[in-house]
């Protein structure tokens, strides 16, 4: 932006050759007439206070959602810790109702500055033009991102193209449309970011503290009314939670269940083994898992989401297995499930996480075994991991070091 600032100043914006025409006549009657919008609510200053509460949640929403996707798709180099084991709760949790809350935050936003939609003429110079496509990227971007995340909250996805990498990628077009308009108009925000000096208080006018009031009470409503499948103590009072944090078999919510899966036959297999591949490779029958030393772990499961609920699980501790396998202390470990046709039936799990006492190869769930819903006959639990890589219906375990 330096750099085109100093352009600016040297050589002046680049005008458009092109004379633009004035506007037909019905348009001069309607919004592109001089005057159209005298509401006082369309203005800078209403714009930049909604844009103080917009941009720290696009922020927050951002940084947590790039947190969730690296710990789904973590790189070998990268060390992430498995500790606390409440973090991914609280990171996926804020991720998913920022996003939310940012919804009433963009639609005033829009409704704040969309006059300017028919300014005439479109665009005065080329730096205007490019100004003006910035925007309405930044629009697209922004609407794509609260659309798209509140059609994965409830699990409906009516577009053709996958949802985790065009969401990703977009993320950060809207990231990077957000810094440039920042940039852009970075003297207008400065410009109105206090009331002026020595302004009383009534120049504010009443409609735009109504509109601010009205703008909270509802970012606090939609939040109130979803946060519950995150923070279990006010699901009650969480009416539109698309899940409620004790509601499924053994009090926990199932986002896929094993009929989805397919995978009925090889679960209720009754000479079912869990094959652990390594240098001393071996299988085992769930009766003999069960035979090993059992370990207990109260840990939260969180989906991507958002919604996280605490359960007591036992099982077998991972490094047990992996050292009964003749791996090394915190080797990598790949895990296969018996569902098939899922882009997580194929799990990585980091050392950070294959040597840490709280992950387990879970076979009971809240003091009962685990119900075929839950992963029935072996399921993955560890700390601090998203729910999709937690992994249900094991059927095989390799370590690759």
């Amino acid at each position: 932006m330096a750099a085109g600032g100093g352009f600016c100043a040297l050589a002046g914006p680049m005008k458009l050759d092109i004379r633009l025409p004035e506007p037909p006549a019905v348009l001069r009657r309607g919004p592109f007439r001089a005057g159209a919008f005298r509401d006082t609510l369309h203005d800078p200053r209403t714009a930049v206070v909604v844009g103080r509460l917009l941009g720290p949640a696009f922020l927050v929403c951002f940084l947590t959602g790039l947190f969730s996707h690296v710990l789904q798709h973590q790189p070998h180099w990268l060390a992430l810790p498995a500790r606390p084991v409440w973090g991914y709760r609280v990171t996926q949790g804020l991720h998913v109702a920022t996003g939310i809350a940012a919804v009433p935050l963009l639609l005033v936003k829009l409704w704040v500055v969309y006059p300017r939609l028919f300014a005439w003429p479109p665009a005065r110079s080329v730096v205007h033009a490019l100004e003006r496509l910035s925007v309405a990227v930044l629009m697209m971007a922004a609407i794509f991102e609260l659309g798209t995340g509140l059609f994965n909250v409830v699990q409906w996805y009516p577009w053709p193209f996958p949802f985790v990498p065009a969401h990703y990628w977009i993320a950060w077009v809207a990231a990077g449309a957000i810094t440039l308009h920042v940039a852009v108009k970075l003297p207008l925000i400065v410009a109105h970011w206090r009331r002026p000096r020595g302004a009383p208080a009534d120049l504010e006018g009443p409609s735009r503290r109504g509109l601010l009031t009205v703008l909270g009470a509802g970012v606090g409503v939609v939040t109130l009314a979803t946060v519950g499948q995150t923070v279990t103590p006010l699901g009650r009072v969480s009416v539109l939670a698309p899940r409620r944090a004790d509601l499924g078999p053994q009090g926990l919510p199932v986002n896929r269940t094993a009929a989805a899966a397919g995978v009925f036959a090889a679960v209720r297999d009754p000479g079912w083994r869990l094959e652990v591949i390594g240098p001393r490779s071996f299988a085992l029958s769930r009766a003999e898992l069960s035979a090993m030393p059992q370990s207990r772990a109260v840990l939260p499961i969180t989906c991507v989401e958002g919604w996280s609920a605490s359960a007591h699980w036992s099982g077998v501790r991972i490094r047990d297995l992996l050292e009964r396998a003749g791996a090394a202390p915190g080797d990598r470990l790949r895990v296969f499930s018996h569902e098939r046709f899922s882009p997580y039936s194929v799990m990585d799990m980091p050392g950070e996480w294959t040597r840490d006492p709280l992950t387990l190869l879970a076979l009971t769930l809240n003091g009962a075994p685990l119900a075929e819903d839950h992963g029935y006959p072996a399921r993955i639990i560890a700390p601090n991991r998203p729910g999709v890589l937690q992994t249900k219906w094991v059927a095989r375990m390799e370590v690759v070091g």
